[in-house]
């Protein structure tokens, strides 16, 4: 009698401990969350953490992203996005090469891989990047256009004259999914 009351003990004490069976959430699991629910993406909520200044936990997320989906263009551009916000330029840049590894013609790691090149100086190869990017994206974009702009002016003004900056600052925005794009004021 005395085993079996041990048993019963043991099998009470490994049920508290595991699934409730269906009665509702575990006691470890927050209020409100369904453990067997579907987890939101982890590129969108990368996007969402980005729009709201938030590029550590974004860059997070989009590891998630990673390990959910698979290492796709997408997540690689997403994660070259954030470590760019970082200030990660060389890691940006290593991310964003290898993006265009997978597919040459994704026009926001063209994007943001110009932005690195200018942040880190390479002027004339961003220029470049740039004019790739626009011709792939048949100069729909603003944004793509604006960016060739101002390489344009900046690698033109270093021939002409060293000493006279152009002014404007870089700023990375999100389009759509996975898509980002810089905006400037000249």
């Amino acid at each position: 009698m005395r085993f079996t009351g041990s048993i019963l003990l043991i099998a009470t004490l490994l049920a508290a401990c595991g699934d409730t069976g269906g009665f509702g959430p575990s006691r470890n699991s927050p209020f409100g969350v369904n453990p067997k629910g579907q987890a939101v993406d982890g590129l969108v909520v990368g996007h969402r953490l980005m729009a709201a200044g938030e590029p550590e936990l974004a860059l997070k997320a989009y590891y998630r992203a990673a390990g959910e989906d698979g290492i796709t263009v997408d997540t690689l551009s997403a994660i070259g996005s954030a470590n760019l916000a970082l200030g990660r330029l060389g890691q940006a840049e290593q991310v964003l090469r290898e993006a265009l590894k997978q597919d040459e013609t994704f026009v926001p790691a063209l994007n943001n891989l110009g932005v690195v090149l200018m942040e880190r100086g390479k002027l004339g190869e961003a220029r470049l990047v740039f004019q790739q990017a626009y011709a792939l994206d048949s100069g729909q974009s603003d944004s793509i256009r604006d960016n060739l702009k101002l390489a344009i002016a900046r690698t033109e003004n270093r021939v002409y004259d060293d000493a006279n900056e152009v002014e404007g600052e870089f700023q990375l925005v999100r389009r759509d999914k996975g898509q980002y794009v810089l905006l400037t004021e000249l």
